[in-house]
């Protein structure tokens, strides 16, 4: 603490006279970032691709997370809508809604996964933690039980920012995921979709097309491919991402292939690592 001239007391910090604005005060910000929870594995188990197969892609998922689990990996898994959260946006689209309404109401389908999912993990303690509650104790959930399930919508809520085209709110749960994982520190990211990885083009429409097993992210960015199956705005959050480097696209209805991702098979999928 320093004294003025006129005996104001003074807090001797970075930020203290500087402006949040200034382009040169950015880069006196970046310190190392400390993990919170660095065992832990993020992974998200689609809503489409996976739980609106039901049992049959969904039984096997779980038997997976069920052995992962027993084995002492800390898990944090999160949830998407599927089907029901497109036929709410194709609603809300209809009536007018604007972007931030559309990402409140995504919201409520993926947490109505989550808690299909926690009940079926509920034998090993793993359980859906409300949105509101999940962010500030999730290192107390996670101490005290080997896994829990959230609903995977990062919370802008009516806050969240237009995409570029359209209406549909960019930051789903695939985003979600990847931010969570980011502020946390965890040890990795894994999404649960029912391709093997991704491919230069849609393989359900074109059986022969080209897979990429491993790509930075502006890389895959600027191929511009017509589709992904995950969230496009993960590209952009990868460029800033400080703790998070990679995530790795399995095949959730191949569930050897979600065992190796988590036992840390980066021969698994498709690897998209960060700049």
């Amino acid at each position: 603490m320093t004294t003025t001239i006129d005996n104001r007391p003074h807090l001797d910090s970075l930020l203290m006279r500087e402006s949040l604005l200034d382009k040169d005060l950015a880069p006196k910000t970046d310190a190392p970032v400390f993990k919170m929870l660095p065992e832990s594995i993020v992974i998200k188990i689609g809503g489409q691709s996976i739980f609106d197969k039901g049992i049959k892609a969904v039984g096997p998922v779980v038997e997976i997370l069920n052995k992962t689990l027993d084995a002492g990996n800390k898990l944090i898994i999160g949830t998407g809508g599927g089907a029901r959260t497109r036929h709410v946006f194709s609603i809300g689209i209809d009536l007018g809604m604007p972007t931030g309404v559309l990402a409140q109401l995504a919201m409520a389908d993926a947490l109505g996964t989550a808690h299909m999912l926690g009940t079926l993990l509920a034998p090993k303690g793993v359980v859906a933690i409300p949105p509101e509650m999940f962010g500030h104790l999730l290192p107390l959930f996670l101490h005290s039980a080997p896994g829990v399930i959230y609903n995977g919508v990062p919370p802008y809520s009516i806050w969240e920012q237009p995409d570029k085209v359209g209406k549909i709110p960019p930051h789903r749960t695939d985003a979600g995921c990847l931010l969570l994982a980011e502020c946390f520190g965890s040890k990795k990211y894994i999404l649960v979709k029912d391709v093997d990885g991704v491919y230069e083009e849609d393989p359900k429409k074109n059986p022969e097309a080209k897979f990429i097993g491993e790509i930075r992210s502006d890389k895959l960015k600027d191929m511009h491919l017509q589709s992904l199956p995950f969230d496009r705005v993960l590209l952009d959050i990868m460029e800033n991402t400080k703790l998070i480097k990679r995530f790795q696209v399995v095949n959730g209805t191949k569930p050897d292939m979600l065992a190796a991702a988590i036992e840390g098979d980066e021969n698994v999928g498709t690897t998209v690592y960060a700049p």
